[in-house]
Protein backbone atom coordinates (compact mmCIF):
# COMPACT_ATOMS: atom_id res chain seq x y z
CA UNK A 1 0.00 0.00 0.00
CA UNK A 2 1.08 3.58 -0.68
CA UNK A 3 -0.16 6.97 0.49
CA UNK A 4 0.31 10.54 -0.68
CA UNK A 5 -0.61 13.63 1.31
CA UNK A 6 -0.68 16.82 -0.75
CA UNK A 7 -0.81 19.75 1.64
CA UNK A 8 -1.31 23.42 0.83
CA UNK A 9 -0.91 26.29 3.31
CA UNK A 10 -3.73 28.82 3.81
CA UNK A 11 -6.07 27.04 1.40
CA UNK A 12 -9.47 28.71 1.61
CA UNK A 13 -12.37 26.30 1.37
CA UNK A 14 -14.74 29.12 0.43
CA UNK A 15 -12.58 29.92 -2.63
CA UNK A 16 -12.79 26.39 -4.08
CA UNK A 17 -15.37 25.32 -6.65
CA UNK A 18 -16.19 21.99 -4.92
CA UNK A 19 -17.30 24.06 -1.93
CA UNK A 20 -19.54 26.33 -4.01
CA UNK A 21 -17.25 29.16 -5.14
CA UNK A 22 -17.77 30.53 -8.65
CA UNK A 23 -15.10 33.27 -8.63
CA UNK A 24 -12.03 31.05 -8.95
CA UNK A 25 -10.82 28.67 -11.64
CA UNK A 26 -10.15 25.32 -9.93
CA UNK A 27 -11.07 22.52 -12.37
CA UNK A 28 -8.64 20.06 -10.81
CA UNK A 29 -10.17 20.47 -7.37
CA UNK A 30 -13.48 19.63 -9.05
CA UNK A 31 -11.78 16.64 -10.65
CA UNK A 32 -10.43 15.58 -7.26
CA UNK A 33 -13.85 15.90 -5.63
CA UNK A 34 -15.30 13.53 -8.23
CA UNK A 35 -12.64 10.92 -7.40
CA UNK A 36 -12.57 11.27 -3.59
CA UNK A 37 -14.65 12.01 -0.52
CA UNK A 38 -15.13 15.70 0.29
CA UNK A 39 -15.49 16.62 3.97
CA UNK A 40 -17.87 19.49 4.75
CA UNK A 41 -17.14 19.73 8.47
CA UNK A 42 -13.37 19.54 8.78
CA UNK A 43 -12.11 22.01 11.39
CA UNK A 44 -8.70 23.19 12.45
CA UNK A 45 -7.43 22.37 15.92
CA UNK A 46 -4.15 24.10 16.93
CA UNK A 47 -3.08 27.16 14.99
CA UNK A 48 -1.24 28.40 12.99
CA UNK A 49 1.33 26.64 10.73
CA UNK A 50 3.64 24.54 12.91
CA UNK A 51 1.12 23.84 15.70
CA UNK A 52 -1.15 22.41 12.98
CA UNK A 53 1.70 20.28 11.67
CA UNK A 54 2.50 19.00 15.13
CA UNK A 55 -1.02 17.63 15.19
CA UNK A 56 -0.59 15.93 11.82
CA UNK A 57 2.41 14.12 13.37
CA UNK A 58 1.02 13.42 16.84
CA UNK A 59 -2.73 13.07 16.39
CA UNK A 60 -3.47 15.33 19.34
CA UNK A 61 -4.10 19.04 19.77
CA UNK A 62 -1.46 21.16 21.48
CA UNK A 63 -2.64 24.79 21.67
CA UNK A 64 -3.82 24.41 25.28
CA UNK A 65 -0.30 23.52 26.42
CA UNK A 66 2.10 25.32 24.12
CA UNK A 67 2.49 27.89 21.37
CA UNK A 68 4.47 27.48 18.12
CA UNK A 69 7.45 25.19 18.58
CA UNK A 70 9.27 21.98 17.60
CA UNK A 71 8.16 18.42 18.10
CA UNK A 72 8.88 17.41 21.69
CA UNK A 73 11.06 14.44 22.74
CA UNK A 74 7.96 12.66 24.06
CA UNK A 75 5.81 13.27 20.94
CA UNK A 76 4.60 10.40 18.79
CA UNK A 77 5.38 11.20 15.15
CA UNK A 78 3.32 9.47 12.47
CA UNK A 79 6.05 9.65 9.75
CA UNK A 80 8.60 8.32 12.23
CA UNK A 81 6.29 5.49 13.31
CA UNK A 82 5.90 4.57 9.65
CA UNK A 83 9.67 4.68 9.16
CA UNK A 84 10.30 2.49 12.19
CA UNK A 85 7.82 -0.09 10.91
CA UNK A 86 9.16 -0.53 7.39
CA UNK A 87 7.03 2.14 5.67
CA UNK A 88 9.32 4.59 3.88
CA UNK A 89 8.31 8.21 4.57
CA UNK A 90 9.50 11.09 2.40
CA UNK A 91 8.84 14.83 2.69
CA UNK A 92 9.09 17.31 -0.19
CA UNK A 93 8.37 20.89 0.82
CA UNK A 94 9.00 24.56 0.20
CA UNK A 95 7.56 25.45 3.61
CA UNK A 96 10.56 27.21 5.10
CA UNK A 97 9.24 27.23 8.68
CA UNK A 98 10.54 23.66 8.98
CA UNK A 99 14.06 25.05 8.92
CA UNK A 100 13.67 27.68 11.64
CA UNK A 101 14.14 27.27 15.38
CA UNK A 102 10.43 26.59 15.87
CA UNK A 103 10.21 23.81 13.29
CA UNK A 104 13.60 22.17 13.55
CA UNK A 105 12.53 18.68 14.65
CA UNK A 106 9.77 17.89 12.14
CA UNK A 107 11.50 17.08 8.84
CA UNK A 108 14.05 14.79 10.50
CA UNK A 109 11.26 12.38 11.50
CA UNK A 110 10.90 11.23 7.88
CA UNK A 111 13.10 8.62 6.20
CA UNK A 112 14.28 11.38 3.86
CA UNK A 113 13.33 14.92 2.92
CA UNK A 114 13.90 17.58 0.24
CA UNK A 115 13.58 21.34 0.61
CA UNK A 116 12.92 23.94 -2.10
CA UNK A 117 14.00 27.44 -1.16
CA UNK A 118 12.64 30.93 -1.66
CA UNK A 119 9.14 31.34 -0.23
CA UNK A 120 8.14 34.49 1.67
CA UNK A 121 11.10 35.67 3.76
CA UNK A 122 13.15 32.48 3.53
CA UNK A 123 16.77 33.65 4.09
CA UNK A 124 17.86 32.10 0.81
CA UNK A 125 19.70 34.35 -1.61
CA UNK A 126 22.23 36.81 -0.20
CA UNK A 127 22.28 40.50 -1.10
CA UNK A 128 24.40 42.97 0.85
CA UNK A 129 22.91 45.90 -1.03
CA UNK A 130 19.19 46.56 -0.76
CA UNK A 131 17.05 45.09 -3.55
CA UNK A 132 14.74 47.21 -5.65
CA UNK A 133 11.47 47.28 -3.76
CA UNK A 134 8.47 49.04 -5.32
CA UNK A 135 6.32 51.49 -3.42
CA UNK A 136 4.05 49.27 -1.40
CA UNK A 137 0.57 49.76 0.03
CA UNK A 138 0.72 49.05 3.73
CA UNK A 139 4.31 50.22 4.20
CA UNK A 140 5.96 46.87 4.94
CA UNK A 141 9.56 47.42 6.00
CA UNK A 142 10.48 44.29 8.00
CA UNK A 143 13.29 41.88 7.19
CA UNK A 144 10.90 39.32 5.67
CA UNK A 145 9.71 41.91 3.18
CA UNK A 146 13.28 42.79 2.17
CA UNK A 147 14.30 39.14 1.81
CA UNK A 148 11.22 38.39 -0.26
CA UNK A 149 12.34 40.95 -2.83
CA UNK A 150 15.84 39.47 -2.80
CA UNK A 151 14.33 36.05 -3.57
CA UNK A 152 11.71 36.94 -6.18
CA UNK A 153 14.02 37.44 -9.17
CA UNK A 154 15.15 33.82 -8.78
CA UNK A 155 11.56 32.52 -8.90
CA UNK A 156 10.24 34.20 -12.05
CA UNK A 157 8.00 32.17 -14.33
CA UNK A 158 6.17 28.89 -13.76
CA UNK A 159 9.19 26.62 -14.19
CA UNK A 160 11.36 28.47 -11.62
CA UNK A 161 8.62 29.05 -9.06
CA UNK A 162 9.19 27.07 -5.88
CA UNK A 163 5.69 25.60 -6.05
CA UNK A 164 6.53 24.03 -9.42
CA UNK A 165 9.94 22.81 -8.25
CA UNK A 166 8.34 21.20 -5.19
CA UNK A 167 5.88 19.23 -7.28
CA UNK A 168 8.72 18.33 -9.68
CA UNK A 169 10.49 16.62 -6.79
CA UNK A 170 7.31 14.93 -5.62
CA UNK A 171 6.69 13.50 -9.08
CA UNK A 172 10.33 12.46 -9.27
CA UNK A 173 9.90 10.42 -6.07
CA UNK A 174 6.76 8.78 -7.49
CA UNK A 175 8.49 7.94 -10.79
CA UNK A 176 11.47 6.39 -9.00
CA UNK A 177 9.37 4.39 -6.54
CA UNK A 178 6.16 3.63 -8.45
CA UNK A 179 6.94 -0.09 -8.55
CA UNK A 180 7.85 -0.22 -4.85
CA UNK A 181 5.40 -0.86 -2.03
CA UNK A 182 4.97 0.51 1.48
CA UNK A 183 5.73 4.21 1.23
CA UNK A 184 4.22 7.52 2.33
CA UNK A 185 4.93 10.71 0.41
CA UNK A 186 4.10 14.16 1.80
CA UNK A 187 4.21 16.91 -0.84
CA UNK A 188 3.77 20.21 0.92
CA UNK A 189 3.34 23.62 -0.69
CA UNK A 190 3.70 26.94 1.10
CA UNK A 191 1.24 28.40 -1.44
CA UNK A 192 -1.32 29.89 -1.48
CA UNK A 193 0.12 31.50 1.68
CA UNK A 194 0.89 35.18 1.33
CA UNK A 195 2.61 36.96 -0.39
CA UNK A 196 0.38 36.19 -3.36
CA UNK A 197 3.25 35.93 -5.82
CA UNK A 198 2.03 34.07 -8.91
CA UNK A 199 3.39 33.93 -12.47
CA UNK A 200 1.76 36.21 -15.02
CA UNK A 201 0.06 33.26 -16.77
CA UNK A 202 -2.20 32.93 -13.72
CA UNK A 203 -2.48 36.60 -12.79
CA UNK A 204 -3.90 37.52 -16.20
CA UNK A 205 -6.87 35.23 -15.50
CA UNK A 206 -8.08 37.75 -12.89
CA UNK A 207 -7.78 41.27 -14.36
CA UNK A 208 -8.81 44.33 -12.40
CA UNK A 209 -8.58 48.13 -12.61
CA UNK A 210 -6.30 48.68 -9.63
CA UNK A 211 -3.48 51.15 -10.41
CA UNK A 212 -2.14 51.95 -6.95
CA UNK A 213 1.06 50.91 -5.16
CA UNK A 214 2.21 47.29 -5.23
CA UNK A 215 -0.05 45.22 -2.97
CA UNK A 216 0.10 41.42 -2.72
CA UNK A 217 0.89 40.93 0.98
CA UNK A 218 -1.65 42.37 3.46
CA UNK A 219 -0.64 42.90 7.06
CA UNK A 220 -2.40 40.95 9.81
CA UNK A 221 -4.78 43.74 10.76
CA UNK A 222 -8.16 45.36 10.16
CA UNK A 223 -8.96 46.25 6.58
CA UNK A 224 -8.30 49.94 5.93
CA UNK A 225 -7.44 49.81 2.22
CA UNK A 226 -9.81 51.04 -0.52
CA UNK A 227 -12.15 48.55 -2.17
CA UNK A 228 -10.14 48.39 -5.40
CA UNK A 229 -6.99 47.47 -3.50
CA UNK A 230 -8.83 44.79 -1.54
CA UNK A 231 -10.20 43.21 -4.70
CA UNK A 232 -6.72 43.36 -6.22
CA UNK A 233 -5.35 41.32 -3.30
CA UNK A 234 -8.20 38.83 -3.64
CA UNK A 235 -7.37 38.48 -7.30
CA UNK A 236 -3.76 37.83 -6.34
CA UNK A 237 -4.92 35.05 -4.03
CA UNK A 238 -7.19 33.65 -6.77
CA UNK A 239 -4.27 33.62 -9.22
CA UNK A 240 -2.05 31.73 -6.76
CA UNK A 241 -4.91 29.37 -5.95
CA UNK A 242 -5.38 28.60 -9.63
CA UNK A 243 -1.66 27.85 -9.83
CA UNK A 244 -2.17 25.44 -6.90
CA UNK A 245 -5.02 23.86 -8.86
CA UNK A 246 -2.68 23.45 -11.85
CA UNK A 247 -0.10 21.81 -9.55
CA UNK A 248 -2.75 19.47 -8.14
CA UNK A 249 -3.62 18.52 -11.71
CA UNK A 250 -0.03 17.41 -12.34
CA UNK A 251 -0.31 14.94 -9.44
CA UNK A 252 -3.72 13.68 -10.56
CA UNK A 253 -2.35 13.18 -14.08
CA UNK A 254 0.52 11.12 -12.68
CA UNK A 255 -1.83 8.94 -10.65
CA UNK A 256 -3.95 8.39 -13.77
CA UNK A 257 -0.93 7.57 -15.95
CA UNK A 258 0.55 5.08 -13.49
CA UNK A 259 -2.73 3.46 -12.42
CA UNK A 260 -2.10 4.44 -8.81
CA UNK A 261 -5.72 4.76 -7.71
CA UNK A 262 -5.92 1.02 -7.05
CA UNK A 263 -3.38 0.94 -4.22
CA UNK A 264 -2.62 4.55 -3.21
CA UNK A 265 -4.42 6.66 -0.65
CA UNK A 266 -4.57 10.38 -1.51
CA UNK A 267 -5.18 13.07 1.09
CA UNK A 268 -5.42 16.73 0.02
CA UNK A 269 -5.55 19.10 2.97
CA UNK A 270 -4.44 22.38 4.52
CA UNK A 271 -3.58 23.83 7.92
CA UNK A 272 -6.02 26.78 7.94
CA UNK A 273 -7.65 29.41 5.74
CA UNK A 274 -6.97 33.12 5.28
CA UNK A 275 -9.30 36.08 5.72
CA UNK A 276 -9.45 38.21 2.57
CA UNK A 277 -11.46 41.05 4.02
CA UNK A 278 -14.27 39.01 5.54
CA UNK A 279 -15.29 40.38 8.95
CA UNK A 280 -13.17 43.44 7.94
CA UNK A 281 -9.93 41.58 8.68
CA UNK A 282 -6.88 40.37 6.81
CA UNK A 283 -5.20 37.03 7.46
CA UNK A 284 -5.37 35.10 10.76
CA UNK A 285 -4.23 34.90 14.41
CA UNK A 286 -5.13 38.48 15.36
CA UNK A 287 -8.87 38.05 15.18
CA UNK A 288 -11.16 35.20 16.32
CA UNK A 289 -10.99 32.00 14.30
CA UNK A 290 -14.01 32.59 12.07
CA UNK A 291 -15.02 29.76 9.76
CA UNK A 292 -13.20 31.28 6.78
CA UNK A 293 -10.07 30.28 8.68
CA UNK A 294 -11.33 27.41 10.82
CA UNK A 295 -13.64 25.33 8.58
CA UNK A 296 -11.09 23.93 6.14
CA UNK A 297 -11.17 21.76 3.01
CA UNK A 298 -10.31 18.07 3.14
CA UNK A 299 -10.42 15.44 0.40
CA UNK A 300 -9.55 11.74 0.90
CA UNK A 301 -9.39 8.87 -1.56
CA UNK A 302 -9.08 5.51 0.18
CA UNK A 303 -8.62 2.67 -2.33
CA UNK A 304 -9.95 0.15 0.19
CA UNK A 305 -13.28 1.98 0.32
CA UNK A 306 -13.55 3.03 -3.33
CA UNK A 307 -15.91 5.93 -2.55
CA UNK A 308 -15.90 8.51 -5.37
CA UNK A 309 -17.74 11.82 -5.35
CA UNK A 310 -19.07 11.43 -1.83
CA UNK A 311 -19.76 14.22 0.71
CA UNK A 312 -19.33 13.67 4.42
CA UNK A 313 -20.94 15.71 7.21
CA UNK A 314 -19.13 14.12 10.16
CA UNK A 315 -17.03 16.50 12.27
CA UNK A 316 -13.33 15.76 11.65
CA UNK A 317 -10.03 17.54 12.36
CA UNK A 318 -6.34 17.49 11.45
CA UNK A 319 -5.68 15.30 14.48
CA UNK A 320 -7.47 12.48 12.62
CA UNK A 321 -4.91 12.27 9.81
CA UNK A 322 -2.16 10.50 11.77
CA UNK A 323 -4.42 7.68 13.02
CA UNK A 324 -6.02 7.45 9.57
CA UNK A 325 -2.64 6.83 7.94
CA UNK A 326 -1.45 4.43 10.66
CA UNK A 327 -4.64 2.39 10.36
CA UNK A 328 -4.28 2.38 6.57
CA UNK A 329 -0.83 0.79 6.92
CA UNK A 330 -2.15 -1.68 9.52
CA UNK A 331 -0.11 -0.19 12.36
CA UNK A 332 -1.30 0.25 15.95
CA UNK A 333 -2.37 3.75 16.99
CA UNK A 334 -0.47 5.07 20.05
CA UNK A 335 -2.60 5.65 23.11
CA UNK A 336 -1.67 9.33 23.28
CA UNK A 337 -3.27 10.05 19.90
CA UNK A 338 -6.69 11.65 20.43
CA UNK A 339 -7.66 11.67 16.74
CA UNK A 340 -9.66 8.86 15.13
CA UNK A 341 -9.08 6.86 11.93
CA UNK A 342 -11.55 7.96 9.27
CA UNK A 343 -12.10 4.71 7.32
CA UNK A 344 -15.66 4.21 8.58
CA UNK A 345 -16.39 7.91 8.14
CA UNK A 346 -15.28 7.66 4.51
CA UNK A 347 -17.46 4.57 4.04
CA UNK A 348 -20.57 5.45 6.04
CA UNK A 349 -20.16 9.04 7.35
CA UNK A 350 -19.72 7.50 10.81
CA UNK A 351 -19.22 10.26 13.43
CA UNK A 352 -15.92 10.29 15.31
CA UNK A 353 -16.76 13.06 17.79
CA UNK A 354 -19.71 14.99 19.15
CA UNK A 355 -17.82 18.29 19.16
CA UNK A 356 -14.39 19.74 18.41
CA UNK A 357 -12.34 22.45 20.05
CA UNK A 358 -9.74 24.61 18.33
CA UNK A 359 -7.72 27.77 18.74
CA UNK A 360 -4.35 29.44 19.12
CA UNK A 361 -2.30 29.45 22.31
CA UNK A 362 -3.51 32.30 24.51
CA UNK A 363 -6.49 33.12 22.27
CA UNK A 364 -10.13 32.08 22.33
CA UNK A 365 -10.87 28.45 22.97
CA UNK A 366 -13.51 27.61 20.37
CA UNK A 367 -15.98 24.74 20.29
CA UNK A 368 -18.26 23.56 17.49
CA UNK A 369 -20.74 20.76 17.19
CA UNK A 370 -21.22 21.40 13.48
CA UNK A 371 -24.16 23.75 13.96
CA UNK A 372 -23.02 26.17 16.66
CA UNK A 373 -19.64 27.79 17.14
CA UNK A 374 -18.81 28.97 20.64
CA UNK A 375 -15.80 31.26 21.13
CA UNK A 376 -14.79 31.50 24.78
CA UNK A 377 -12.64 34.55 25.59
CA UNK A 378 -10.38 35.18 28.60
CA UNK A 379 -12.16 36.78 31.52
CA UNK A 380 -9.27 39.17 32.33
CA UNK A 381 -7.61 41.75 30.10
CA UNK A 382 -4.12 40.51 31.06
CA UNK A 383 -5.01 37.05 29.69
CA UNK A 384 -3.59 35.36 32.78
CA UNK A 385 -2.73 32.84 34.07
CA UNK A 386 -1.06 31.30 31.01
CA UNK A 387 2.04 29.12 30.56
CA UNK A 388 3.99 27.34 27.85
CA UNK A 389 4.80 23.71 28.71
CA UNK A 390 7.77 22.43 26.76
CA UNK A 391 11.17 20.77 26.75
CA UNK A 392 11.99 22.55 23.46
CA UNK A 393 11.85 26.26 24.37
CA UNK A 394 11.90 27.71 20.84
CA UNK A 395 9.56 30.26 19.35
CA UNK A 396 8.88 30.65 15.64
CA UNK A 397 12.21 32.12 14.55
CA UNK A 398 14.15 32.34 17.79
CA UNK A 399 14.70 30.69 21.13
CA UNK A 400 12.97 31.68 24.35
CA UNK A 401 14.77 34.66 25.83
CA UNK A 402 17.07 34.28 28.81
CA UNK A 403 14.80 36.63 30.79
CA UNK A 404 11.83 34.41 30.02
CA UNK A 405 13.69 31.22 30.92
CA UNK A 406 14.79 32.66 34.28
CA UNK A 407 11.10 32.47 35.24
CA UNK A 408 10.77 28.83 34.20
CA UNK A 409 10.34 25.97 36.61
CA UNK A 410 10.41 22.21 36.13
CA UNK A 411 7.09 20.58 36.95
CA UNK A 412 5.47 17.18 36.60
CA UNK A 413 4.44 16.37 33.06
CA UNK A 414 1.06 15.53 31.58
CA UNK A 415 -0.59 12.27 30.62
CA UNK A 416 1.05 12.39 27.16
CA UNK A 417 4.63 13.34 28.17
CA UNK A 418 5.54 9.70 28.93
CA UNK A 419 6.79 10.40 32.44
CA UNK A 420 8.92 13.40 31.43
CA UNK A 421 8.72 16.55 33.51
CA UNK A 422 8.30 19.76 31.47
CA UNK A 423 9.32 23.38 31.76
CA UNK A 424 6.54 25.67 32.85
CA UNK A 425 7.30 29.08 31.30
CA UNK A 426 5.10 32.18 31.75
CA UNK A 427 3.34 33.20 28.54
CA UNK A 428 1.37 36.23 27.41
CA UNK A 429 -0.07 34.55 24.32
CA UNK A 430 0.88 36.58 21.25
CA UNK A 431 2.32 39.78 22.74
CA UNK A 432 3.16 41.48 19.44
CA UNK A 433 -0.48 41.60 18.33
CA UNK A 434 -2.53 44.76 18.70
CA UNK A 435 -5.69 42.95 19.81
CA UNK A 436 -6.38 40.08 22.20
CA UNK A 437 -9.18 37.57 22.54
CA UNK A 438 -10.36 39.55 25.57
CA UNK A 439 -11.03 42.58 23.34
CA UNK A 440 -13.42 40.58 21.16
CA UNK A 441 -15.20 38.87 24.05
CA UNK A 442 -17.09 35.59 24.14
CA UNK A 443 -19.33 34.93 21.13
CA UNK A 444 -21.85 32.29 20.05
CA UNK A 445 -22.94 31.73 16.44
CA UNK A 446 -25.70 29.61 14.90
CA UNK A 447 -24.24 28.43 11.58
CA UNK A 448 -27.60 27.13 10.37
CA UNK A 449 -29.16 30.59 10.51
CA UNK A 450 -25.98 32.65 10.12
CA UNK A 451 -23.36 30.74 8.12
CA UNK A 452 -21.28 33.90 7.66
CA UNK A 453 -20.98 34.38 11.45
CA UNK A 454 -22.13 37.98 11.19
CA UNK A 455 -24.58 38.08 14.09
CA UNK A 456 -23.60 36.65 17.50
CA UNK A 457 -26.55 35.29 19.44
CA UNK A 458 -27.42 35.08 23.12
CA UNK A 459 -28.81 31.72 24.21
CA UNK A 460 -27.97 30.63 27.74
CA UNK A 461 -29.00 26.99 27.22
CA UNK A 462 -26.91 26.57 24.07
CA UNK A 463 -23.95 28.35 25.67
CA UNK A 464 -24.11 26.08 28.72
CA UNK A 465 -24.22 22.99 26.50
CA UNK A 466 -21.32 24.19 24.33
CA UNK A 467 -19.25 25.16 27.37
CA UNK A 468 -19.90 21.73 28.86
CA UNK A 469 -18.65 19.96 25.72
CA UNK A 470 -15.63 22.28 25.63
CA UNK A 471 -14.70 21.43 29.22
CA UNK A 472 -15.08 17.68 28.61
CA UNK A 473 -12.73 17.83 25.61
CA UNK A 474 -10.26 19.97 27.57
CA UNK A 475 -10.27 17.40 30.38
CA UNK A 476 -9.79 14.55 27.91
CA UNK A 477 -6.68 16.37 26.64
CA UNK A 478 -5.28 16.80 30.17
CA UNK A 479 -5.62 20.57 29.87
CA UNK A 480 -3.54 22.67 32.30
CA UNK A 481 -5.63 23.85 35.22
CA UNK A 482 -4.93 27.54 34.66
CA UNK A 483 -6.68 27.44 31.27
CA UNK A 484 -9.99 26.96 33.07
CA UNK A 485 -9.18 29.91 35.30
CA UNK A 486 -8.17 32.08 32.33
CA UNK A 487 -11.45 31.32 30.59
CA UNK A 488 -13.64 31.49 33.68
CA UNK A 489 -14.68 27.84 33.39
CA UNK A 490 -15.22 25.23 36.08
CA UNK A 491 -13.16 22.07 35.65
CA UNK A 492 -16.29 19.97 36.36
Amino acid sequence: MKAIMLMFDSLNRHMLQPYGCDSTITPNFNRLAKHAVTFDNCYVASMPCMPARREIHTGRMNFLHRSWGPLEPFDDSMPEILKENGIYSHLVTDHYHYFEDGGCTYHTRYSSYEFVRGQEGDPWKGSVGDPEIPETLGGRTNCLWRQDWVNRPYMQGIKRHSQTLTMDLGLEFIEKNKTEDNWFLQIEHFDPHEPFFAPEEFRKLYPDDYDGPHFDWPNYKRVTEPDQACEHVRNGYRALLTMCDHTLGRLLDKMDQEGMWEDTMLIVNTDHGFLLGEHDWWAKCVMPWYNENANIPLFIWDPRCGIKGGRRKALVQGIDLAPTLLEYFNLPIPGDMMGKPLRDTILYDTPVREAAIYGIHGGHVNCTDGRYVYMRAPVNADNQPLFNYTLMPNHMRNRFSVDNLRKARLRDGFSFTKGCPVLEIPSTGIPELEFSAYDFGTMLFDLEKDPGQLHPISDAAVEERMAGMMVRIMRDNDCPGEQYTRLGLAVD
